[in-house]
């Protein structure tokens, strides 16, 4: 299957330092720094290339504002650890509701009635590196078994689960 198919996904985010983030219609929020999971669709003729675009705007490359994630990856202190995919399936409603509650009520559920698709351990971000390595590793998990759970509760044997890396593949 190709990254055209599209299917949802997670981005880890490490969030190296406290933040604050005006997230359009939002307003303003304070994030402390750590790790945070944002769930998103691509499920467009383009597919997986809306996460490319992530990471271009979490590199600095791309710097129009358009999705609430936007503003999060658009902050210096902010970057895409991994992202955990779901090919082929829609489950971003089922796998954002498996995943901690969100720190900005509404973040990327503008188009669903979910309380947000941002999930945060808000843990690790004055902390050493290894204390946001295992706040990300953790996140990446509780990620991957929501990602799985929700697949599997589709039952649609084409549908399939990876991780892959935060930068460019």
């Amino acid at each position: 299957m190709s990254d055209a198919a599209g299917g949802s996904y997670t981005l880890v985010v490490d969030l190296a330092a406290d933040a604050t983030l005006s997230a359009g219609a939002l307003g303003d929020h304070r994030l402390p720094g750590g790790a945070y999971a944002y769930t998103g669709s691509a499920l467009g003729s383009g597919g997986f290339s809306r996460v490319d675009r992530h990471r271009r705007t979490a590199r600095g490359d791309h710097d129009v504002r358009h999705w609430h994630v936007d503003y999060l990856l658009g902050h210096p202190a902010a970057r895409i650890d991994r992202v955990v995919r779901s090919r082929g399936v829609d489950v971003e409603c089922a796998v954002a509701r498996r995943l901690p509650d969100g720190p900005i009520d509404g973040f990327g559920a503008s188009d669903c009635g979910c309380p947000s698709h941002l999930a945060g351990s808000g843990a690790g971000g004055s902390g050493s590196d290894s204390d946001r390595a295992d706040a990300l590793d953790a996140l990446a998990e509780r990620a991957l078994a929501a990602h799985g759970a929700a697949v599997a509760e589709t039952d649609d044997p084409d549908a399939t689960v990876e991780v892959v890396a935060g930068s460019e593949e």
